[in-house]
């Protein structure tokens, strides 16, 4: 019985610890970086994703140095890197990047990617795999 009780504690300390930092980015190496961003973004709804990964991708933009990037993202909530890449949108509105002068507002911009990336969903499924006109059921021809 204590073996049961003693294993028990054990996994549930396992998975307090490994699910303690779910909705944070891993920051140790790029790739467990971009392991935690793949997994963050799977459970964010769609406009937040967005803002998310733009928000994310801009900071890897404007900090190209590894440990500098790794530094800045690591333990961050998609929240967190969401005010960053706010920010980085001010900076480079200000400085007249020409990307940005489309947009008024970081609203504007991510309502124009939200419905890109929509648009491209309808049109994944409207393009049809021609393959999918044959059948697998064979017809019997007498002879």
């Amino acid at each position: 019985m204590r073996k049961i009780s003693v294993s028990i504690l054990v996994i549930s300390f396992l998975v307090v610890i490994g699910c303690g930092r779910s909705n944070q980015i891993n920051g140790s190496s790029t790739r467990t970086a971009y392991r935690s961003v793949k997994g963050i973004r799977s459970y964010l709804p769609v406009d937040k994703r967005i803002e998310f990964e733009v928000s994310f991708w801009s900071m890897r933009d404007t900090y190209r140095d590894d440990d500098e990037f790794l530094s800045l993202v690591d333990g961050k909530t998609p929240d967190e890197i969401i005010e960053v890449g706010k920010q980085i949108f001010q900076d480079r509105k200000a400085l007249g990047v020409k990307e940005y002068r489309e947009f008024s507002s970081w609203e504007q911009m991510i309502a124009k990617y939200t419905q890109e990336r929509i648009d491209q969903g309808k049109a994944m499924k409207k393009s049809k795999d021609p393959r999918d006109n044959h059948t697998v059921i064979y017809k019997h021809h007498s002879m």
